[in-house]
């Protein structure tokens, strides 16, 4: 008898590709570079115009205007627009606005969708269909934009930071994935819990939580990100000029309505150019989005399929 050795089974490393399975053939050289080719042209597509955005925004007034407008390839760099717009003012003012704003707001928001997925994803809490009935209801009907104003209006929250955050403090659908999310935890160990003497506030913070961690980074950086880019409720609700998020702030610059406090001068003395102030505002809204994405990126997949299979 001949003894058959197994052989030893390959475990890729980080960087290797995953095992192919038996079913799915080789791809063929064409189809590899028509991916290859496919994907560059989306980079470029989507980084061309940030470089563009980047490049002009460190260019000189001579640079810009020898280029007639947008620059490509910046020769001589400099920071003066972003040191005149930190200097301070009102982009300075109107950065720290937006960085209130999105953390409270996100904190805010997260809180109550927390605890309105975790109730409606236990099936035995009181009137959790009827409540669950009456959100998905205002994901398809709206009382419009005139009554919120006259409720915002009435509420007294008119010229207040809290206009910008509980007129679009909860999102329904971020409250579904949330739930669909929790429901996929295993019953039995939220039960071994209770039969230990845990409540639900406890159960939720110390299992429920730390098992959602995807889910709950993905829509924290929803609502982040909501929050950061909103404009519209500011527009609205706010009549201060002093109070508008950099959201505003930086519309009012594209549109040239008017530049901020300290910049004029600057502008009309010809050492600093108005489209390279634009394009570095535009800079400072992108920026904390584009580095905070890349953190949360490795939980999207997990984060959003998961919430909607199991839900």
């Amino acid at each position: 008898m001949t003894a058959v050795i197994d052989k030893p089974v390959r475990t890729p490393g980080r960087w290797a590709a995953p095992p192919r399975p038996v079913w799915e053939e080789k791809p063929s050289r064409a189809g590899l570079v028509g991916k290859g080719l496919v994907l560059f042209l989306a980079c470029f597509a989507i980084l061309f115009p940030l470089w563009i955005v980047v490049a002009t925004s460190l260019s000189t007034r001579k640079a810009i205007d020898e280029a007639g407008g947008l620059v490509m390839i910046p020769t001589d760099i400099t920071f003066i627009a972003y040191q005149e717009l930190l200097s301070g003012g009102q982009v300075t003012r109107a950065a720290l606005v937006s960085i209130g704003v999105t953390l409270v707001g996100t904190v805010f928001s997260m809180a109550v969708s927390v605890l309105c997925a975790y109730g409606l994803s236990r099936t035995g809490s009181f009137g959790h269909r009827w409540i669950l009935m009456v959100l998905l209801a205002t994901m398809f009907f709206s009382a419009g934009l005139i009554p919120t104003y006259l409720l915002v209006q009435s509420l007294g929250l008119m010229d207040s930071y809290l206009a910008l955050i509980l007129p679009s403090a909860i999102s329904v659908f971020n409250i579904l994935v949330l739930r669909g999310f929790f429901m996929g935890i295993s019953q039995e160990l939220i039960d071994s819990a209770r039969i230990d003497g845990a409540g639900d506030l406890r159960i939720l913070w110390q299992i429920v939580l730390p098992l959602s961690r995807a889910v709950v980074a993905v829509i924290t950086l929803f609502y982040a990100v909501g929050y950061w880019s909103a404009w519209f409720n500011a527009s609205l609700y706010l009549n201060d000029q002093d109070m508008l998020p950099l959201q505003n702030v930086m519309i009012q610059l594209v549109q040239k309505q008017e530049a901020p406090v300290g910049l004029g001068q600057a502008i009309k003395t010809g050492e600093l150019s108005g489209l390279a102030v634009q394009m570095a505002v535009m800079v400072m809204a992108l920026l904390p989005v584009a580095v905070l994405s890349p953190f949360v990126q490795k939980h999207f997949k997990k984060g959003m399929l998961t919430g909607a299979v199991k839900g």
